[in-house]
């Protein structure tokens, strides 16, 4: 059973939630309509943190779900939880000055590899043996 890769992907999506909660917040306080995306630079980078997580969900979940299918659960979780911590700072660091970002994109980045070439390494593995 994989019951905390299934809660870390849970928690992955709720704060994708909150990240497009957080843009249609913005969207109202600067009065930008849809569909519009530009408009107020203070909403512009809401936008923007909101959309890099989006593009990097489609490289994280299932690097996320075949690391813990192949190698282990737990670990599996552990990394995706530090990947959400990463994506929170790069996200709350991007609304508040685009330049902030880099920590919190390191943070992510180096856990969504981790994620992405053990998986690739296991499954490398069990066809070569």
């Amino acid at each position: 059973m994989y019951h905390l890769t299934a809660l870390v992907t849970l928690l992955a999506v709720m704060f994708y939630f909150y990240a497009s909660a957080t843009v249609g917040r913005a969207r109202h306080r600067f009065g930008i309509k849809a569909p519009a995306t530009t408009g107020h630079p203070d909403f512009e980078r809401a936008f923007r943190a909101q959309m890099n997580t989006l593009e990097a969900m489609p490289a994280f979940l299932p690097s996320l779900w075949l690391f813990a299918i192949y190698i282990s659960d737990a670990i599996a979780a552990g990394i995706g939880l530090v990947w959400i911590i990463g994506r929170i700072l790069y996200f709350v660091s991007y609304i508040k000055a685009a330049e902030k970002r880099g920590p919190g994109f390191g943070i992510q980045a180096l856990a969504m590899i981790g994620l992405w070439a053990g998986a690739l390494g296991a499954v490398v593995w069990r066809l070569a043996h």
